[in-house]
């Protein structure tokens, strides 16, 4: 769920400010599973394997989440210890593909007030596999006055790993990255930026929208949702109704298009849709995002064209 925080929109494309995440505070980092630092992740064999936590501080509802277990905690950092909270967990994929897994991670007071929480990707988990790996939770924004934390599981959201945005690493077969950023807030309006760069060796052409299915946590097709090209009335944002432009993208160059929505809840249950599944252009292979739609009773997700970003030729 995103949350709400007032500020001036910018002018599309730019990129949006950072939102608060899926637990109210703004996640800190994010990692490639195995070792603090960006390992690769140890692989288990055998089939997925989940038991309740056993011998965790912390509410077990909160150690396992969605195939995710924790399954330790280092000696939780005191007052004035710089050193953070290592935690260690596993993801069990059941099912019959390979998911890419993002997982945000909480530190916690006894209390339960969230102190600090990291996003931790571990890539290509296959069809059946369990793997491990480790997360460290930076105490260094822990308050000084508390003692004693625990760790949580805050949200798992998992993409098919043949169709996981791909921001770091070597250039996709498709020659482009698409990605999605944190987004911006305002009055209950919600502005999120999707970033296309040209990573391969010839030309890339665009010349209209990006193409968007609307999905749920089950990743599947949300049904009563309109795709809007433009912003359909939700709101005025500087850009977001120019008509398409044709853009040639070079090796190296990025454009940028926005998604746009309100949050309004009149009559009717809310629709909140984790996924979305984007195409940069008709023919072009899909990408999965994660930009927690969550759009009310509104029904409508207006979509601005591509841009080529400024400084670029």
């Amino acid at each position: 769920m995103r949350t709400a925080m007032p500020r001036v929109l910018p002018a599309v494309p730019a990129v949006v400010a950072v939102l608060a995440g899926v637990v109210l505070l703004t996640a800190c980092g994010s990692q490639t599973s195995g070792a603090p630092g960006g390992g690769a992740p140890d692989d288990a064999a055998g089939q997925p394997r989940m038991s309740p936590p056993q011998g965790l501080p912390g509410d077990p509802d909160g150690l396992e989440k969605d195939g995710v277990r924790i399954t330790g905690l280092s000696e939780p950092p005191r007052s004035g210890d710089p050193a953070p909270a290592t935690v260690t967990f596993e993801v069990a994929n059941g099912e019959a593909e390979s998911f890419t897994y993002t997982v945000t991670f909480s530190l916690v007071s006894e209390s339960g007030a969230v102190l600090i929480n990291t996003d931790h990707t571990v890539p290509a988990v296959g069809a059946g596999r369990t793997v491990t790996g480790t997360v460290a939770l930076d105490a260094e924004h822990r308050p000084d006055a508390i003692d004693g934390v625990q760790a949580r599981i805050a949200e798992v959201r998992r993409v098919p790993t043949d169709e996981a945005p791909a921001e770091t690493g070597p250039c996709p077969s498709s020659g482009v990255r698409l990605t999605a950023d944190d987004g911006d807030a305002a009055m209950g309006l919600r502005v999120v930026g999707l970033h296309l760069e040209n990573c391969g060796t010839g030309d890339f052409r665009l010349d209209g929208y990006p193409l968007l299915e609307v999905l749920d946590e089950a990743r599947t097709p949300v049904s009563g949702v309109r795709v809007l090209r433009g912003s359909g009335g939700i709101s005025t944002v500087t850009g977001f109704d120019d008509p398409p432009q044709p853009v040639t993208l070079k090796p190296g160059e990025t454009a940028s298009a926005a998604l746009m929505w309100r949050n309004t809840t009149e009559a009717g249950a809310p629709v909140n849709a984790p996924y979305i599944r984007a195409r940069p252009k008709p023919g072009a292979g899909p990408v999965m995002l994660t930009p927690e739609l969550d759009l009310g009773t509104t029904g409508k997700l207006g979509v601005s064209p591509w841009k080529k970003d400024d400084g670029t030729r």
